[in-house]
């Protein structure tokens, strides 16, 4: 059976990853072990796209899929939360590659839903069954950023998928210690956006709003100190405010899953993929992440009725790049 050979890239604000991916004649899609490039460690898309190469033994196949954590609009593609650009006109020539696709890391993500199969969730929430095989799928993930799409499944199993700027929402505290959160978040951004709270880096701001709460004086911590001090015990060097802090992102997040799920229609399921919400697929089980979801007022029991599921799938993204490849190319 033929094959065609792809470079799936998945470009992030902290990582680009790389994998070369595999499509059969009957749409499999196979793919290799990744390597992941900080993306600090590179001035450009470019020169992070040689070091791969060189390390893949110089030459790679001559179709590439990008996704990529920004919006696909214009001349000139701008990354959210990192200094690269690209021009997708000049994308074949300063690659050298003769076919290229260009898609949102998250519409990458949504593919990928599309076609894994129900191993590949985990339950978290609502009704423990699978995601609807028909109707709309909201897929959501906390990363450097926060990155949102749709799903939309029709019969015979044809779908479409939506990228969207759903993290760039305004932020709606629910209590007073969000409100704490947004006026700190306020004293350095005219307007504050959930992806300022429901990302990574957002633990940073939540976990000292609680301490300044308290009176307490704690040291500067970056994002990934605070999340392993938060997720950790305390014989593992555990913090209680650090674990508050978690809680809170936990929170925030089912509250921002929730209005998402709404604003969309994604009464067929809800999904949250990317490499952080995996990680802290216990704590968000035994966190306020599902009263957040359902405490929608009038809505309450329409929220209780949707499945959230977390993506088990190491490399989404890069699945989901290949997929849109194949539907453009193949």
């Amino acid at each position: 059976m033929s094959s065609t050979d792809i470079v799936a890239v998945d470009i992030g604000g902290t990582h680009a990853r790389f994998a070369i991916a595999s499509v059969s004649a009957d749409g499999t899609i196979a793919l290799g072990e990744p390597t992941t490039l900080h993306t600090e460690d590179h001035v450009s898309f470019q020169t992070a796209w040689e070091d791969y190469r060189a390390r893949s033994g110089g030459t790679l196949p001559q179709n590439v899929a990008l996704a990529i954590a920004g919006p696909i609009t214009g001349e000139v593609i701008r990354f959210t939360n990192n200094p690269w650009i690209i021009r997708p006109a000049l994308v074949n020539e300063k690659l050298g590659t003769t076919r290229h696709t260009i898609v949102n890391d998250f519409e990458a993500v949504a593919y990928a839903v599309a076609r894994l199969p129900e191993e590949h969730f985990v339950h978290l929430t609502g009704p423990e069954l699978p995601l609807s095989p028909t109707g709309t799928l909201s897929v959501i993930g906390p990363g450097t950023g926060l990155g949102v799409a749709h799903l939309w499944r029709g019969a015979n199993g044809e779908f479409r998928v939506q990228a969207t700027e759903g993290g760039h929402l305004d932020f709606a505290p629910v209590d007073a210690i969000e409100d704490a959160i947004l006026a700190r978040l306020r004293k350095r951004h005219n307007r504050v956006s959930v992806e300022r709270i429901v990302s990574g880096p957002g633990i940073v701001d939540i976990y000292q709003t609680l301490a300044a709460l308290e009176n307490r004086t704690v040291a500067e911590c970056d994002d990934i100190e605070i999340w392993t001090k938060g997720t950790s015990g305390a014989d593992q060097g555990g913090d209680s405010l650090a674990a508050a802090a978690v809680d809170r992102f936990c929170m925030a997040l089912g509250s921002v899953a929730g209005d998402i799920a709404l604003a969309q229609g994604g009464f067929g399921g809800v999904v949250i993929a990317g490499g952080l919400g995996y990680r802290i697929r216990e704590t968000l089980a035994s966190s306020g992440f599902a009263g957040r979801f359902r405490h929608k007022g009038r809505y309450q029991e329409l929220m209780a009725s949707i499945p959230v599921k977390i993506v088990s799938h190491p490399q989404p993204g890069l699945l989901g790049a290949a997929t849109a490849f194949a539907r453009e190319h193949l």
